[in-house]
């Protein structure tokens, strides 16, 4: 069997382990670790290459954006962040027909701006807006659809931690990288709201009317949301105007979250040490996938499928828009059985080198930053398709009068909106490469 042969045995292993229960960082490393065995023939060889690795990995700077990110999450939630933006949204658009959903869509973006974290942000949502829905006549499709594609927000809006683990896995800058996301994320805001506003239209019986609130009160619930903004331009403007790296921004964001929540009287000891837990708990899974991932990445380094792949797709001269279509048809289909960052670290290193062989018009670093962009949203998109989304089964799991299959109804406008706004960002790469070229 050759090398090449044994790299393309790796996914099937992988997968089958994954459904197997394995821990998605466990069953790649051991993938990687005996895949290794096999070719260089000797274990002290594979772990001279393990010891290697392991202190390569976890010595990148970059990767300790992560914790200081999930940790300024944990603050935002706590600080009563999320309950504030919803209320200021709700204040200018509850009034109006689908307007408490739409409130909900710009909370999600708001709560993402600070957060970082797609299941986090549809789980804190979801406690504020789907009891307010409810109260105002929104039928339970509604209601928990809009919730669960407003989370996906979160990991779209920068910050992102797969954004972060994108850019270490093709060494691309993190600060254009989140830049990028920006019209995206605006756009995928916008697309959603007017979803809910047709729903509405289509379906009036989906949704109540809500008292509208005078505008002295609107204002005031507008005030309530400073510390959002404060956080968002100190962390996204330090980065931008060169007074901080991304880690250095992370490390302000998650500190100046932690004085608003402590501030506010929501954050006390107990508080303190469950955020510092939770934080810790979710780092440490992220870096076992990436250990994994890193491990399964040298064994596919060794077996040379990589090259393979990209020389093959090269040699047969398929068309690369069709090639792109492909790719994120696959994505967006694995994306409803597996996590985004567990797809994006299993795949990236073998379709990434295989996507930079063909010819889109764009410089290297161009096509990395559009096609890391597509590839977040896609496997977003999986979040929230049935039957397997995680969002679904999380807001399904808080909105218990709510049927698993009415969600699954209420969602697919959504998703139906995110496939068109792919498209765009498909034949309009300047949608997201824009504000890149503005800056850098």
């Amino acid at each position: 069997m050759s090398n090449v042969e044994l790299g393309l045995y790796a996914f099937p292993i992988v997968l089958a382990l994954i459904f197997l229960r394995v821990p998605i960082g466990l069953a790649m490393l051991g993938v990687g670790v005996f895949g290794s065995y096999f070719i260089l023939g000797s274990f002290n060889s594979v772990l001279a290459q393990f010891k290697n690795l392991t202190y390569g990995t976890f010595a990148s700077e970059s990767l300790s954006v992560v914790p200081l990110f999930l940790l300024m999450g944990q603050f935002a939630t706590i600080g009563g962040m999320s309950s504030a933006l919803f209320e200021a949204a709700s204040g200018w658009l509850g009034h109006r027909r689908g307007g408490v959903a739409m409130a909900a869509v710009g909370a999600c973006a708001g709560f993402g701006a600070i957060c970082g974290s797609s299941l986090a942000t549809a789980a804190t949502m979801g406690h504020v807006a789907l009891p307010e829905m409810r109260k105002h006549g929104y039928s339970g499709a509604l209601a928990t659809g809009v919730v669960a594609a407003g989370g996906t927000l979160g990991i779209l809006i920068p910050p992102s931690v797969i954004l972060v683990i994108f850019a270490v896995l093709t060494e691309q800058n993190i600060a254009k990288l989140f830049m990028a996301a920006f019209i995206p994320g605006i756009l995928a805001a916008i697309g959603y709201m007017i979803v809910a506003a047709v729903y509405v239209r289509v379906d009036p019986k989906s949704s109540g009317l809500r008292e509208r609130v005078p505008y002295s009160e609107r204002f005031r619930q507008l005030l309530r949301i400073w510390p959002v903004l404060v956080i968002f331009i100190l962390v996204i403007g330090g980065i931008y105007t060169g007074i901080f790296t991304p880690t250095e921004a992370a490390a302000i964001g998650a500190a100046g979250t932690g004085l608003i929540a402590l501030a506010s009287g929501s954050l006390n000891r107990e508080k303190l040490v469950a955020a510092l837990l939770a934080t810790a708990s979710s780092t440490a899974m992220i870096f076992l996938i990436v250990l994994g991932a890193a491990a399964l990445n040298g064994f596919l380094a060794l077996s040379q499928l990589p090259q393979f792949a990209s020389g093959w797709v090269a040699e047969q001269g398929f068309n690369p828009w069709l090639v792109l279509v492909v790719v994120l048809i696959f994505y967006l289909v694995m994306g409803c059985v597996m996590d985004s960052l567990s797809m994006i670290l299993l795949t990236v290193p073998i379709i990434f080198p295989m996507m930079t062989g063909l010819d889109f018009g764009l410089t290297p670093d161009e096509f990395a930053i559009w096609f890391g962009i597509l590839v977040l949203i896609v496997v977003e998109v999986g979040l929230i398709t049935p039957p397997v989304g995680m969002n679904l089964f999380i807001i399904s799991s808080m909105a218990r009068d709510t049927k698993l299959s009415e969600t699954f109804r209420g969602v697919l406008p959504f998703v139906a909106s995110d496939i068109v706004r792919t498209g765009i960002l498909i034949a309009f790469p300047s949608l997201t490469l824009g504000l890149v070229w503005l800056l850098y």
